[in-house]
């Protein structure tokens, strides 16, 4: 399977998105803990996992977590954090998994990148009898800052065609796809510290900022960063996870 090539310029940003990405907080895994009605050891394959954000969430919520990314760098710090034995190369649309080996699946902000048909078939094959699918999308909110409209329209235009944006909602295959449930949706908002350089870190980890040329890349950063640091910013700023879910049923 051929990863889209944006989502192939992440190869070249796992640092800065291990550094700007918000950590899951333990409302978020309890959430999933009783919404997937998967308890202590439960056996949950974090699909697409990045660095490992989710996983370790997942591992540091008690259950016994399988982690699967296609991407090297992002595999390398997998490893360091959860052991080689938890880590597998491999992509939603092929899951190096045996049938009916896992009693969940989460994905966390890359179902978007999936060709849905086929990743949904193979979340299928790998998932026990009712088990259960969390897709999980991180909506930081950066409204209270006074640089928050200009940073989002400066970074919008660079954007190009991009999956996120444009393809359809994962909703839309589960239910034109027999066998699952009807997908329903938990919200959990939380606060992180706002601080400048992280921020600057999870702009610098968007796929289409990762994929400019090095110098284009290099200024539209040291404006953002400039956005930031020089406007008015608010101590703490309000992160959403927004928890899909749906079963086989």
């Amino acid at each position: 399977m051929v990863l889209h090539p944006l989502a192939q310029q992440f190869a070249a940003v796992a640092e800065a998105y291990e550094r700007g990405r918000p950590e899951y907080p333990p409302a978020v895994v309890g959430a999933l803990t009783a919404e997937l009605g998967v308890g202590a050891g439960g056996r949950v394959l974090d699909l697409a996992a990045g660095t490992g954000k989710l996983s370790r969430a997942l591992l540091a919520g008690g259950f016994d977590v399988i982690a699967v990314e296609p991407l090297e760098s992002m595999r390398e710090l997998l490893i360091e954090r959860l052991g080689a034995d938890r880590v597998n190369a491999g992509v939603a649309e092929s899951i190096p998994l045996p049938d009916e080996s896992v009693d969940a699946v989460t994905v966390g902000d890359a179902f978007h990148w999936f060709d849905h048909a086929l990743a949904l078939q193979e979340i299928r094959r790998v998932l026990r009898p009712h088990g259960g699918l969390a897709v999980l999308s991180t909506v930081p909110d950066w409204s209270g800052a006074s640089w928050a409209h200009e940073l989002g329209t400066f970074v919008m235009s660079l954007r190009p065609e991009h999956p996120h944006f444009d393809g359809p909602p994962w909703e839309h295959t589960v239910r034109a796809t027999p066998g699952w449930s009807e997908p329903r949706e938990v919200r959990i908002t939380t606060s992180v510290a706002a601080e400048p350089q992280r921020i600057v870190d999870h702009m610098a980890s968007m796929s289409w900022i990762a994929g400019m040329e090095p110098t284009a890349r290099s200024a539209a950063l040291a404006r953002i960063g400039d956005l930031v640091r020089t406007g008015e910013t608010p101590a703490q700023l309000p992160i959403h996870f927004v928890i899909g879910l749906t079963a086989l049923t």
